[in-house]
């Protein structure tokens, strides 16, 4: 056997290195996957780097240099312009290309583009603007080595005559690293861990990536949902790049499962409302033309399957919702230099970065041989928005209700190219009164499409499209839905959106515009934070942080006429010196936050300073469970709304040392969404015991509950529930007993008798739901009304017993459950009543369950203040 698979990896070395023959071209200046002349100028990989395409996994720092070296030596041609710099400090580059003419008046190109984009007529000096994105996920390899090459033959090829129209017709942009910190994580685990051959074999080292993977970037976030959040500097560069370019065309190259072949587009279904008749038949121009390229070179493909565009997050959709022609592709993917597929076939990394580069030529070509129709069609679109073809009303975003939030939210969508108002002070605009004045979007605008999508409280799913769902779940088949349902950002910022059809006033807001204080100075007997958004709790972190001593209430009281919320923070003068309340004073306004001055001790009603209500809030120290067993994506969305939004420090532990750390310095530890039970041991369960019995906080999130729900002394008393109908548990026979003989009369009860007795609720996409809080509880400060939350996955848990917990937040009602996207019917009225924040004290301390995740993605700002409870001021109340 040991020799047979000696042979068997001998062969696949040997087809590996013949694959690689073939996909390399021959000659000492070419490197095209494409037969033709090329110019002996135009430097290859090889003489830069020293590898041939396909060969080796390019890192960034080899594939700035090449980048370089091809502008270097073409430069009245090319044009390299750095948009961002990742958390970890690398550049991000595109590199505009175009004929030399072309280049020549790059400027007047440009320019016409942004006329045309605002909705007004072009000059005719404009070209449309194709733009290729690569390896978003950085362990989606092949994409960044296709993008050089793309790069490479759109220089060096030379009496080719589809490059000629490519390069005369229109403007190339090529971003050929969307991700350079998860890209380097992942070249750097796969150099340490290949042999002298790479192995096809997927369990094999090379491919299996150490947590975190380099699909992730710093903050671990998938960045190909965060283009409507902009919560990494990635994609705050990169939009603010495409905005500067507005292209008709837009490509993000990604990778998928090894066992797949090749995806372009057109999409799969859903595809998003607000994607209009139009855009959807230029689609299927590009993708004609991908399929004739492929088709030549004899490769396998498929289309309108899997890959939808309903959610306005991912490159794909939220470009078209700009007008432009957004697309996803997807190539198999081999996770190193090669792969053995589950048919036996060998799947290489050269054949990989062929297929993109090839892709990426097609789509080119597409808009090149039809410039002046997408350049028209995106004209026609801009101009049609701007002229009220997706409505002539305004969104308006009450600044009285989560003031900082509301602020927060109208920058981010002025920073998308959204035109944005605001009013401040007392205003009233559609009947209704506004006391701290408006934020305005109107409709009418030519990005009114990716308005309505973001701004809209619900955007419908296709009707045929959900009957498909109902039909395969009612045939327990899995419903196709690729990701949430909802994502209304005013409901998950958690302020007031109301539309109004009436003109509405105000002053244009930029995106890097301040938020403005609202500071009453210095008051004689203190300085009261209200605890109303996410600006208060970064304002009160921040004192914190600086040493400032101040009291948090958990009753409401009456001081001056004027009402402060429970969860206020009083910063007495008292028990902090001049200096630090001069301090707290600049704070609140390099925050943009509100700061209230108290003459006097005395309140009309409610508790004093003095009384148990109020407890000294102390800066908490936080260590978070890291590694496996736990949710990437889960752990890094809390560290970010943490440390850069809230402003407070983590300190990561990994989860196979809990068994033997020390967490005497610490107040709080966080258990990100997961399973991490397996990986924490029995030691690391006994060590969060003995934390929480000595007074500590433990914060657990989604599935990471169960780990916490076992044993005679288990942290959590919860259950998790089965699917609604079912038993929960399934009756053993005797062995060898004979089953109860039974009639089965329908196709109902057919499926009632094998429907498997422990299984789960469906599982939700992700839809927004309504909540209700346990006004008496300091854990649901900040929303007496309730807060809107997401909800998804399949764990529903039975309510905390109140002998030893409480629910200080729980679903709505069934019919009050679903303020946004869709819920399985089932799973909506088995949702009603059950917990989605609970704690339960043991010996001196707290755990603290969130059932589903308050900071996936980041873009649930509006549930700061219920992580800053849980966080920053449940060590202070458990003291």
């Amino acid at each position: 056997m040991f020799t047979i698979d000696l042979l068997r990896r001998g062969l696949t070395a040997l087809l590996v290195a013949l694959a690689a023959a073939a996909l390399t071209p021959q000659g000492a200046a070419a490197q095209s996957f494409l037969e033709g002349e090329f110019d002996a100028s135009i430097p290859t990989l090889t003489e830069t780097i020293g590898h041939e395409p396909g060969t080796r996994i390019t890192s960034p720092e080899e594939a700035l240099r090449y980048l370089e070296a091809l502008v270097a030596a073409a430069p009245n041609r090319t044009r390299m312009v750095q948009y961002a710099t990742s958390w970890e400090g690398r550049p991000l580059h595109y590199v505009v290309v175009s004929a030399p003419q072309n280049m020549a008046r790059l400027e007047a190109i440009r320019s016409d583009l942004a006329e045309i984009a605002a909705g007004r007529p072009g000059n005719g000096e404009a070209l449309p603007v194709t733009w290729l994105g690569y390896s978003v996920h950085g362990n989606e390899i092949t994409p960044t080595d296709a993008a050089l090459m793309t790069l490479y033959h759109l220089l060096a090829a030379r009496g080719d005559s589809r490059i000629e129209q490519i390069m005369n017709e229109t403007v190339v942009i090529i971003d050929p690293l969307q991700n350079p910190d998860g890209r380097a994580r992942f070249v750097n685990h796969f150099r340490g861990a290949v042999g002298i051959l790479p192995s096809p074999d997927r369990q094999a080292a090379e491919h299996d990536e150490t947590w975190p993977s380099g699909r992730v970037n710093h903050y671990m976030f998938d960045l190909n949902r965060d283009w409507f959040t902009l919560s990494q500097p990635e994609t705050r560069g990169k939009v603010a790049a495409i905005r500067q370019w507005n292209p008709v065309v837009m490509v993000d190259l990604h990778e998928m499962s090894g066992d797949d072949t090749y995806f372009f587009s057109p999409a799969a279904q859903p595809i998003n409302p607000n994607i209009t008749a139009d855009q959807r038949r230029a689609y299927e121009i590009i993708g004609r033309n991908n399929a004739a390229w492929f088709d030549r070179i004899g490769e396998t493909y498929f289309t309108r399957e899997v890959y939808d565009l309903f959610y306005p997050g991912y490159g794909d959709t939220w470009n078209a919702h700009n007008g432009a022609i957004g697309s996803t592709y997807e190539q198999g993917s081999p996770r190193g230099l090669v792969l053995e597929r589950r048919d036996d076939s060998v799947l290489t990394y050269g054949e990989g970065v062929r297929n993109h580069f090839i892709a990426s030529l097609g789509t080119a070509e597409a808009v090149a041989m039809n410039a002046d129709r997408f350049l028209a069609d995106f004209a026609a679109y801009r101009a049609a928005n701007a002229n009220g073809a997706a409505g002539r009303g305004s969104y308006v975003i009450d600044l009285a209700q989560r003031r900082w939030n509301a602020e927060t939210l109208g920058r981010k969508l002025a920073a998308q190219g959204i035109e944005v108002r605001r009013r401040d002070g007392s205003a009233s605009v559609c009947g209704r009164s506004y006391p701290q004045g408006y934020i305005a979007v109107p409709q009418a605008q030519p990005a009114a499409r990716l308005v309505r999508s973001l701004l809209d409280r619900d955007t419908q799913l296709p009707p045929e499209f959900v009957r498909e769902q109902e039909r395969r779940r009612a045939e327990d088949l899995p419903h196709e839905l690729y990701d949430v349902t909802a994502w209304s950002v005013g409901l998950m910022a958690g302020v007031d959106v109301a539309l109004c059809n009436g003109a509405v006033a105000g002053a244009p807001l930029a995106a890097d515009q301040p938020i403005a204080p609202i500071t009453g100075g210095e008051g004689s007997f203190a300085v009261a934070v209200p605890w109303t958004d996410s600006g208060q709790a970064r304002l009160v972190t921040l004192a914190l942080r600086e040493g400032l001593e101040g009291r948090i209430t958990d009753e409401a009281f009456t001081s001056q006429g004027r009402r402060f919320p429970r969860g206020t923070v009083v910063f007495a003068s008292a028990a902090n010196s001049p200096g630090a309340m001069a301090r707290l004073d600049a704070l609140a306004r390099e925050v943009g936050g509100e700061t209230v001055a108290l003459a006097s001790s005395w309140v009309e009603d409610g508790p004093n300073l003095g009384s148990d209500a109020f407890v000294r809030l102390s800066l908490p120290r936080v260590a978070m469970a890291w590694d496996e067993g736990v949710s990437q994506l889960s752990a890094g969305a809390m560290r970010y709304v943490l440390e850069q939004r809230l402003g407070l420090p983590v300190t990561p532990i990994r989860t196979g040392r809990f068994a033997r750390a020390d967490f005497s310095d610490y107040d709080v530890v966080i258990l990100p969404d997961g399973s991490p039970r397996a990986a924490l041991g029995s030691g690391g369960i006994e060590t969060l015991e003995g934390f929480v019995e000595r007074g500590g906080v433990v914060v657990a999130i989604g599935d990471a509950l169960r780990a916490l729900s076992n044993g005679d002394d288990a942290l959590l008393s919860i259950q998790r529930e089965a699917a609604l109908g079912l038993s929960g548990e399934n009756e053993e026979d005797e062995a060898g007993a004979l089953a109860e003989a039974r009639e089965i009369t329908s196709e109902d009860e057919y499926r009632d008798i094998i429907a498997d007795q422990e299984a789960l609720p469906d599982t939700l996409p992700g839809a927004l739901v309504n909540t209700v809080a346990d006004r008496d509880h300091w854990l649901s400060a900040g929303y007496d009304e309730g807060a809107v939350v997401l909800a998804d996955g399949a764990q529903i848990y039975a309510p905390l017993d109140r002998s030893v917990g409480v629910n200080a937040l729980r679903f709505a009602d069934a019919d009050r459950l679903v303020a946004s996207g869709y819920v399985w019917d089932e799973n909506r009225r088995q949702l009603a009543f059950k917990p989605y924040l609970m704690a339960q004290p043991t010996g001196r301390g707290l755990t603290i369950a969130f059932t589903h995740d308050p900071t996936t993605r980041a873009y649930l700002d509006g549930l700061d203040l219920l992580i800053a409870n849980a966080v920053l001021v449940a060590p202070s109340r458990v003291r």
